[in-house]
């Protein structure tokens, strides 16, 4: 082929079509992604501080491992129950108002922690947590596909969650500062005033949501006519390339693949929260004293994690190669998790914990690319919430089996190497992903 002939005709007019474009998706991820990344901290954070409070929470009120266990993981069980027709609510009313809906609600009820005193209280506001929160996740990776290609999307999607190990970095030593510096205040416990002060930014939040959001390209007042223009006939066409996948819920749910992929995912989110519900737990254990060097120190791994997160996204976008980018990085997480038990001392269960911490981490977005590359419009909705909330079922299953095993055995070498069982299959199961269904 003559490249000097072929390469003026076509290619010059998609390059100078091209640059409004990019400035119009440059504006749209300032304009909505660091806003995303931070409400996704603040509901990382309220899910998981429950790690931090354990070790004064469970003394306090008189909670066994496997209640603890059983009380985190149950916010999950809700979660599960409330997130399909939370997303597709989400669909009907609008993103801004939804999403604002959760915040405001899932604030209330982390409040709400200060005041359990045993088991079956713990158990009921985790459960109404699950509640509230159900379909805020699904509903912003919903809400991304409105505003990005599939082309872009892994890089976003990475970035936006690197919200996961941005809150370990910030929230971890925030927890344990608050924990340990306003202990016996106005007669409440340090864990009391981590769980008050932690909601605030929910509630802010909820507000800023209505005042900042838009519900799509169309109703944005911040981008022109022509930059409107050229969005929407980017995102159609991207949506046909797409359409080799279901196209209602019905079809959704009789289709092999959403619930393989469901089942990959539950096998990260257990590592996941295995992670992160008892990353203090397993430091304390290594010989870490105080809550504040415990949320320091916790920083580490998640500071491992966001850089290889967003390196790996960035190349599977420039390969537009997903699988095998979804699968090492679980892989990675089978090393640390095994690692972590056959170590001693803080300094390589901090290295242990750091290289499980970027695995399973990196996995989570890259897994994402993988279902939003073949299901639009109402599938994506009914989808993307199905794949997620049975995953999201790891988040009961995962603490409440690692809290049995402790109390059992009354070690963690187990509970980290049923983890990296789990994670190993759910690597397994990427590869049987054909890849000329994802790879775009």
């Amino acid at each position: 082929m003559n490249h000097a002939v072929s390469v003026p005709q076509v290619p010059v007019a998609q390059e100078a079509a091209s640059a409004p474009l990019e400035r119009a998706y440059r504006k749209i991820f300032w304009r909505i992604v660091p806003f995303l990344m931070v409400c996704y901290a603040i509901s990382y954070l309220d899910r998981v501080n429950i790690g931090f409070a354990k070790l004064q929470m469970s003394h306090a009120i008189g909670l066994s491992e496997t209640v603890f266990g059983a009380g985190a993981g149950v916010f999950f069980l809700s979660y599960f129950l409330c997130e399909l027709p939370s997303n597709l609510m989400l669909q009907r009313v609008g993103a801004r108002r939804w999403i604002a809906r959760i915040m405001i609600t899932w604030g209330l009820l982390s409040a709400a922690c200060v005041v359990v005193t045993g088991a079956k209280s713990f158990m009921l506001v985790r459960f109404l947590l699950g509640a509230a929160e159900a379909g805020f996740y699904p509903g912003i990776l919903l809400y991304l596909t409105t505003w990005f290609p599939a082309h872009r999307r892994a890089a976003i999607v990475a970035l936006f969650m690197s919200a996961i190990p941005l809150a370990g970095i910030f929230g971890n030593p925030l927890s344990g500062w608050i924990v340990e510096r306003f202990g016996g205040r106005a007669q409440l416990g340090g864990w009391q005033w981590m769980f008050l002060m932690e909601a605030l930014p929910a509630l802010f939040g909820g507000v800023a949501v209505l005042l900042f959001l838009d519900d799509s390209v169309q109703s944005a007042a911040w981008l022109n006519d022509e930059a409107k223009l050229l969005l929407a006939q980017d995102l159609e066409a991207d949506a046909r390339a797409g359409r080799n996948g279901p196209h209602s819920l019905a079809a959704v749910l009789s289709d092999g693949r959403t619930w393989l992929l469901s089942g990959i995912y539950f096998t990260i989110v257990m590592g996941q929260y295995g992670l992160t519900f008892w990353m203090p737990t397993l430091m304390h254990s290594a010989g870490v004293r105080g809550s504040l060097n415990l949320g320091l120190l916790s920083a580490v791994p998640f500071l491992c994690a966001i850089l290889v997160m967003n390196l790996c996204a960035r190349s599977a976008d420039k390969l537009q190669e997903r699988r095998w980018h979804t699968i090492v990085p679980m892989l990675v997480g089978v090393v640390g998790f095994a690692a972590t038990p056959l170590v001693h001392g803080v300094p390589l269960t901090l290295v242990a914990l750091s290289i499980a911490a970027a695995g399973v981490l990196t996995s989570t977005p890259l897994f994402w690319s993988l279902p939003t590359a073949f299901l639009s419009g109402r599938a994506a909705a009914g989808g993307i919430a199905i794949i997620n909330s049975f995953g999201n079922l790891a988040g009961f299953v995962s603490p409440l089996a690692i809290g049995a095993l402790r109390d059992r055995t009354h070690q963690d070498g187990y509970a980290m190497f049923l983890l990296s069982v789990v994670l190993l299959l759910g690597a397994i199961g990427v590869q049987r992903i054909p890849k000329k269904l994802v790879n775009r």
